[in-house]
């Protein structure tokens, strides 16, 4: 038996509401939603995060969280959405399986952007060639 709550779910030993399912992929309804539709989008394999998520895999959920999104629209009548995948602790993450949030958004529904910051002088170039750097 699993500890990860999503391969529970994959393998139907937790209920959900299933929005779609292939061999691959599922997308559920998130049981906690940020809005009304909120469907959380999911590869049945586990990986922790997105960076130990295989490219190929990344890349059909992708595809699917692209078609999930607009059902989502036309569902809820939403004329905007968040796709938004959590990575670490820091990031918002709580379970560790990767997965797209699609969430619809509208305007009063009193959710806020995080808040931005600005660069002092030279730290853009900085950044920009430190994470340049480490590209491979």
């Amino acid at each position: 038996m699993t500890e990860c709550i999503f391969c529970k779910v994959v393998s139907n030993e937790i209920p959900s509401i299933k929005i779609y399912e292939d061999t691959s992929y599922l997308a559920i309804l998130d049981i906690h939603p940020v809005n009304h539709g909120h469907v959380l989008v999911l590869p049945k394999e586990h990986y922790r995060t997105l960076l130990e998520t295989p490219a190929e895999t990344v890349a059909g959920l992708a595809k699917l969280a692209q078609k999930i999104s607009l059902a989502v629209l036309k569902a809820t009548g939403a004329p905007a959405f968040n796709a938004v995948i959590n990575n670490g602790t820091e990031a918002g993450q709580v379970i560790f399986h990767t997965h797209f949030h699609i969430i619809p958004r509208f305007a009063d529904d009193g959710l806020k952007s995080w808040e931005h910051k600005d660069y002092g002088s030279g730290e853009m170039e900085s950044i920009g060639d430190e994470i340049r750097k480490h590209l491979s």
